[in-house]
């Protein structure tokens, strides 16, 4: 089944919905398998890929932008998607993928990827990718460094039928992949900018800011459950059971004498 036939199978309702999903702490039980809760099980996680799996490269937005001659406030993807005819979307498409060919050669992965995968691979986590990107930047991080790990799905900005982040259609496109009957409710999506963090929000998921010198202040945003400053810090956390805000001022999805889906 086609990309554009699955994302038709979600119901009208709930997309609708999403918009306004509640704020409200996110907990899932540990994946160590002696520590035993009822809180739900996470069944997932989605990873962006530019600046989460591999260090950020924002000299490429900058060049982009250049490329197209447009401000550093005006969204790059949109800009393409709006231009007046597909020979001028095609020029600008190619202007951009330039870039990112000539800067994927450089790439760096995280510190802690490796180890966040192979704990994850040894916990039997599921893994996907929903990015920005198209994919031969995706390919060459994945084939360079973590050629033992399969993601799948992988969501790029050009999957058929599927609007790019911040739209949730791509996480809830994997909830629905990975069947998956409360949607993205027992993700988590990591990421490291607004659009991720929003993205997953919107769709249900819990989401994990990685940060970095750019986006410290995405840390109290109201889409930002919880902050790392490397990978493998997520080892612990989910080892341990994922408590997004601590101490903050969300109200929890349930307690240890049930779990309550909203």
């Amino acid at each position: 089944m086609s990309t554009a036939q699955s994302i038709r199978r979600f119901p009208r309702r709930l997309m609708a919905s999403l918009s306004d999903y509640s704020l409200r702490q996110r907990r899932f039980a540990p994946i160590h398998p002696y520590k035993q809760s009822s809180a739900p099980p996470l069944q997932g996680i989605v990873f962006d890929v530019d600046g989460t799996l591999c260090l950020p490269q924002n000299h490429m937005f900058t060049e982009m932008r250049e490329a197209l001659n447009i401000d550093k406030k005006v969204d790059i993807l949109h800009h393409i998607s709006r231009l007046p005819t597909p020979e001028a979307r095609l020029e600008a498409a190619n202007k951009i993928k330039a870039i990112e060919r000539t800067a994927m050669t450089t790439q760096e992965p995280q510190p802690g990827l490796v180890e966040l995968m192979d704990f994850l691979e040894e916990r039997g986590v599921k893994r996907a990718l929903c990015t920005r990107n198209f994919e031969a930047p995706v390919l060459h991080l994945l084939n360079n460094h973590l050629p033992a790990h399969v993601f799948l799905p992988i969501i790029t900005r050009e999957t058929p039928g599927l609007m790019p982040k911040p739209d949730p259609a791509g996480i809830l496109f994997i909830a629905n992949e990975w069947g998956l009957d409360g949607g993205a409710g027992g993700l988590i999506m990591v990421g490291d900018s607004l659009d991720d963090m929003t993205a997953g929000h919107t769709a249900g998921a819990a989401t994990v800011l990685l940060l970095n010198d750019h986006n410290g202040h995405l840390k109290d945003h109201a889409h930002t459950d919880l902050c790392i400053e490397r990978l493998d810090e997520l080892i612990d956390i989910l080892d341990s059971g994922f408590v997004g805000h601590r101490g903050g001022g969300k109200v929890p999805t349930g307690t240890d004498q049930g779990i309550q889906y909203i």
